[in-house]
């Protein structure tokens, strides 16, 4: 995915939007760490096909309070968010919302979930942050600025790793079974999980985020929203990666997702699933 710098925001005010978007990721966590392993966590299930989709009061307290800070900083913006829904603005950027991602692993104890904050400009990725607070890591980038991991009050720049072949790498997919739903993805899964060297599963956004990181190769995923890959595209393309749809193409708004820290193995992966899925 790629943009002519022309049409992007002077640097300077992308970064500044950059260090809100990690002030908001730092509310949010401030919001939801209170929850995390509680005793009496309220789960409920906000399912529409029949699967378990759950949410918590964490989620919602998380994005309340993004938007509040939102509003008080950034009027003019829009605002989609998981939980409330989509707020119309006038200043052609849009503050895109994931209060909890990965809520399964958040209501198990498990710490691979993340806080996401993407920021799209005029409709295409311009800045992302995963946040981790249990955990206090920060994955960040804004197009141009490259992509960093600021942990424990120390920064390091991100940077994929290099993995030319199928049979090398290490891949994440948050469940085999969310390619069921659709006729060809999971013999296309299936047949790609048997050409790695390793799959592991339930990662959600810390899955791309070790991508990014350089410990792993190769995330694999369907049937995702807006909202859970508006942080991640900025992060791992900073990072060195390619992230894009089964086909190649983009994936801003969600759908069928295949990200890669190498660009040869995301060749590889992107033939492999569109020989079975289409």
């Amino acid at each position: 995915m790629s943009f002519d710098p022309a049409d992007l925001p002077p640097a300077p005010e992308l970064a500044a939007l950059l260090g809100l978007a990690e002030r908001l990721a730092e509310a949010a966590g401030a919001a939801v760490l209170p929850s995390f392993r509680a005793e009496a966590l309220e789960v409920e299930d906000k399912r529409l096909r029949g699967v378990f989709d759950p949410v918590t009061e964490a989620d919602k307290a998380g994005e309340r309070a993004i938007r509040a800070l939102l509003e008080a900083e950034r009027p003019e913006d829009s605002i989609w968010g998981e939980e409330y829904g989509r707020k119309a603005g006038t200043s052609g950027y849009e503050w895109i919302l994931d209060p909890i991602d990965g809520t399964r692993a958040f209501i198990c104890g498990l710490a691979h979930w993340g806080i996401l904050i993407g920021l799209y400009w005029r409709g295409r990725p311009v800045a992302g942050v995963i946040g981790q607070p249990y955990l206090g890591e920060v994955f960040s980038a804004r197009l141009g600025g490259g992509a960093f991991l600021s942990r424990g009050g120390e920064g390091r720049a991100l940077r994929t790793r290099p993995c030319a072949a199928l049979g090398e790498a290490v891949m994440f997919t948050t469940d085999p079974r969310i390619f069921d739903a659709v006729a060809g993805e999971r013999a296309a899964y299936d047949a790609l999980e048997r050409s790695v060297r390793l799959a592991r599963y339930g990662a959600d956004c810390y899955g791309y985020a070790m991508v990014a990181a350089g410990q792993a190769d190769l995330v694999v995923e369907s049937g995702l929203s807006t909202y859970d890959v508006a942080a991640l595209i900025p992060i791992l393309t900073e990072a060195g990666g390619v992230i894009t749809d089964w086909r190649g193409g983009d994936c801003s708004q969600g759908g069928r997702v295949v990200a890669a820290g190498d660009a040869r193995l995301h060749a590889l992966a992107v033939a492999e699933l569109s020989r079975l899925a289409f």
